[in-house]
């Protein structure tokens, strides 16, 4: 057995014993397959899913590929930050190259009008599944999803919220704590929330998302009573994702006390994000975290664009693939999980991975 992988056996024996999951040997991790608890049962056959894992749509840097690999995979792939003009082509590119499911995320708080304009596009496209955040879809564009026969989910962070979501007639919940990467609707913890949630969705499929990296953070969280774990930063960090390799690499070795939670990257959407605690982070810090107009370095063109403009230094926009310039000062978008990533695999050797520490971590086998 590799060392890496007697390491992390080593490891996750004792803590899926404090968890209250069982006890899960080396061989054993070898030659069973690992259960479900219930709750993800219903889940992956509501959805069709194979696995009990959700990429997180985490903007411009979800691609079809990535997507396509993830859901051919047998977990739940994800596109996100599409434009109007290309939105349905783009669904329709991701539906040819896999007939398993997918999700398209839209974030309200970003739409000029609700109903988005976007929508009748992703639905037209075949998008089956619809997953909102940063906001409650008008009943126009419910009406919408479900004349198209299509699900929809919707992001929450309290159990107010999740009424508020279950009223609308939403599908799945996902509930997201401060320790998710990227823009952050959440204020408390996800496991301080995700009790709260649960009382309130009342059997309703509830997706854990904030800070989950790997598959003892999976194992945690299903154990907890969720139905799926959401991931984020680990995908960000695959063969396939759009980030700028020099993203991707800053992302190896970092700890989850790298991140931050701030304001510093709010020029394009004023919200707080966890970042990566890079030399723009540290410096607008020291300078007292000051409002615009008065920010160090205010006005920096940090990198450039394939299409030649200029990516400023507070933009809240991550550097992608063709960008070049000084891209680990731009805004380096990182959960708590960021500690979790070791390497930039393939997406379908990662979902693989991530379901075999599962199992080690305390996936039970299943009965024949």
């Amino acid at each position: 057995m590799p060392g890496s992988r007697r390491n992390f056996l080593e490891a996750a024996m004792p803590i899926s014993l404090a968890l209250g999951l069982p006890n899960v040997t080396a061989a054993q991790s070898k030659s069973s397959t690992p259960s479900l608890p219930r709750q993800s049962q219903a889940l992956v056959e509501l959805f069709g899913l194979k696995y009990p894992i959700f990429q997180a749509g985490f903007g411009t840097s979800t691609t079809v590929p990535l997507a396509a690999a993830i859901s051919n995979a047998g977990a739940m792939g994800a596109i996100a930050g599409l434009r109007i003009e290309s939105a349905k082509d783009t669904v329709q590119k991701l539906k040819a190259a896999t007939n398993r499911p997918f999700y398209v995320n839209i974030l309200l708080a970003l739409q000029a009008q609700n109903p988005p304009a976007i929508l009748p596009a992703v639905l037209e496209g075949g998008a089956q599944v619809i997953q909102f955040s940063w906001g409650l879809p008008a009943r126009e564009a419910i009406a919408m999803i479900r004349s198209n026969g299509a699900k929809f989910g919707m992001q929450v962070t309290s159990k107010e919220s999740a009424r508020m979501a279950l009223d609308l007639g939403a599908d799945y919940l996902v509930c997201q704590g401060t320790e998710a990467g990227g823009h952050v609707q959440a204020h408390r913890g996800l496991f301080e929330t995700l009790p709260l949630v649960l009382e309130e969705a009342r059997g309703k499929p509830v997706i854990a998302a904030g800070g989950i990296g790997d598959g003892l953070g999976i194992a945690k969280a299903l154990s907890a009573g969720a139905g799926a774990a959401m991931l984020g930063t680990r995908f960000l960090a695959t063969v396939e994702s759009a980030a700028h390799p020099d993203y991707k690499r800053s992302l190896i070795g970092a700890k989850a006390a790298d991140t931050a939670l701030t304001m510093c990257f709010q020029d394009g959407w004023p919200a707080a994000h966890r970042v990566l605690r890079n030399q723009t982070f540290v410096n607008w810090e020291a300078a007292g975290c000051p409002p615009p107009g008065k920010r160090p370095g205010e006005g920096d063109a940090v990198a450039t664009r394939p299409n030649g403009s200029k990516l400023l230094r507070y933009a809240n926009q991550s550097p992608m693939v063709g960008y070049e310039g000084r891209i680990v000062e731009c805004s380096l978008y990182a959960g708590q999980s960021v500690e979790m990533v070791k390497d930039i695999p393939a997406a379908a050797d990662l979902v693989k991975r991530l379901w075999d520490e599962y199992g080690a971590a305390g996936g039970r086998k299943r009965k024949a």
